[in-house]
C-alpha cells in the first residue's frame, strides 16, 4: 500500500479575494484578524511538522499602488462584476504600511522562510477563469505577471490554486506552458465541480454546507491520489475547513469528527487528504478556529505514527505522481 499524504493549502488573498462583493470596511475584521492569525498558524505548523502551500495573489507581493499599476498587464473585464479591479488598485495605498489589505509582501516572505512552507500562485489578480469576459490569453498574461513579481523576490512558482476553484483544460495548458507543475483540483462529486458564479445554484451551496457536517457526498469520493491532467499533476482538494462562526460554533465538533474520520480512512487506504481554507476565515473566532486546527494537527500526528501518513505541500504530493 502506498503512503498517504496530508496536504494543506491556504488561499492568501486579503481584500483581492472579496473585492467584487465586499468593501474593506465591511470585511475589515476578518482581514485584520486573518493576517494576525498567520504567525500563530505558522507556529503550529512548525511544531506539528506540517508542510503547507500558501496560494498567494500576486498583487499582494507588490510594494504598493505604483508597483501594482506598473506590473499589472491587462485588467480583466468581467461582464457580471460591477467593481473593476483597476478601480480597486487606483484606490489602494501607496505602500504595504498604509494598506495591509492590498499589499502583504512582508507576510508572504515570512511564510516563505518558514520550514516546510510553499508559496504557490493564486494568479496575479485573483483571476476568475470561468466568468464571462476575459480570454484564455488574458489569463496567460495574468499568470506571467504573477511569475515576474514572485521571481523578483526569489520565489519560484510551481503550483497553482485557481480562484474560486474555476479552471478548464485550456487554462491548465497555459499553466503547463508557464512552467507550473501542479494544481489543486476539485473533488469529482457534483457539488464541487468547477462552475462560474451564475451556475452555482442555491442547491449546490446547500449541499456543500450540509456535507461539512453529515455525509452528503460519500467519503470515498473525497479521497484521491495525484493524477496527470493536461500535462499537470492534479492534487485534488478533499474538504474546505469551514471556520467556526457565531451561527454554528456549537456544531464545530461535527465538522471535526467528519474531517478526522476522512483523514483516518485516507491513512488506512493509502489515499490522500487535502484540506484547504483562507487565512481570513480565522479572522473572527480566532482562538476557536486555532483550537480546531490544533485538534486536526493532533489527529494527523496520530495517523503519522500509526500509518506513516506524511504532511506534504501540493508540489511535494505531486512529485509522487
Amino acid at each position: 500500500m502506498s503512503q498517504s499524504a496530508f496536504v494543506i493549502s491556504l488561499d492568501f488573498e486579503q481584500h483581492w479575494g472579496v473585492y467584487d462583493h465586499s468593501s474593506v470596511h465591511a470585511y475589515r475584521t476578518n482581514l485584520d484578524g486573518g493576517r494576525q492569525a498567520i504567525p500563530r498558524i505558522l507556529k503550529r505548523f512548525e511544531a506539528g511538522g506540517i508542510h503547507a502551500s500558501w496560494a498567494t495573489v500576486g498583487l499582494l507581493l507588490c510594494e504598493g499602488r505604483d508597483d501594482a499599476l506598473a506590473r499589472y498587464p491587462n485588467h480583466p473585464e468581467y461582464r457580471a462584476l460591477e467593481t473593476r479591479i483597476r478601480e480597486v488598485i487606483d484606490r489602494s495605498g501607496e505602500t504595504e504600511a498604509d494598506d495591509p489589505y492590498h499589499y502583504a509582501l512582508s507576510t508572504a516572505l515570512r511564510i516563505a522562510a518558514a520550514p516546510g512552507q510553499e508559496i504557490a500562485t493564486h494568479t496575479f489578480s485573483h483571476y476568475y477563469c470561468l466568468e464571462d469576459g476575459p480570454s484564455v490569453r488574458d489569463f496567460e498574461r495574468d499568470l506571467e505577471a504573477a511569475k515576474r513579481v514572485a521571481t523578483r523576490h526569489g520565489i519560484e512558482l510551481t503550483a497553482i490554486v485557481f480562484p474560486r476553484n474555476q479552471y478548464s483544460p485550456a487554462h491548465l495548458a497555459v499553466c503547463r506552458r508557464q512552467g507550473i507543475k501542479a494544481f489543486r483540483g476539485n473533488p469529482k462529486a457534483d457539488p464541487y465541480l468547477p462552475r462560474n458564479a451564475s451556475d452555482t445554484t442555491r442547491s449546490t451551496r446547500l449541499k456543500r454546507l450540509l456535507d461539512a457536517y453529515v455525509e452528503v457526498v460519500p467519503s470515498d469520493e473525497l479521497l484521491s491520489r495525484p493524477s496527470q491532467e493536461e500535462g499537470l499533476v492534479n492534487v485534488p482538494a478533499s474538504r474546505f475547513l469551514r471556520p467556526v462562526s457565531r451561527l454554528d460554533k456549537h456544531l464545530s465538533r461535527l465538522r471535526l469528527r467528519r474531517i478526522c474520520a476522512e483523514m483516518t480512512r485516507a491513512a488506512e487506504e493509502g489515499g490522500d487528504y487535502h484540506l484547504w481554507w483562507h487565512p481570513h476565515n480565522f479572522g473572527t473566532y480566532t482562538d476557536e478556529n486555532l483550537a480546531l486546527l490544533d485538534a486536526i494537527i493532533a489527529h494527523y500526528r496520530e495517523l503519522r505514527g500509526r500509518y506513516g501518513m506524511a504532511s506534504m505541500t501540493i508540489t511535494e504530493a505531486a512529485a509522487r505522481a
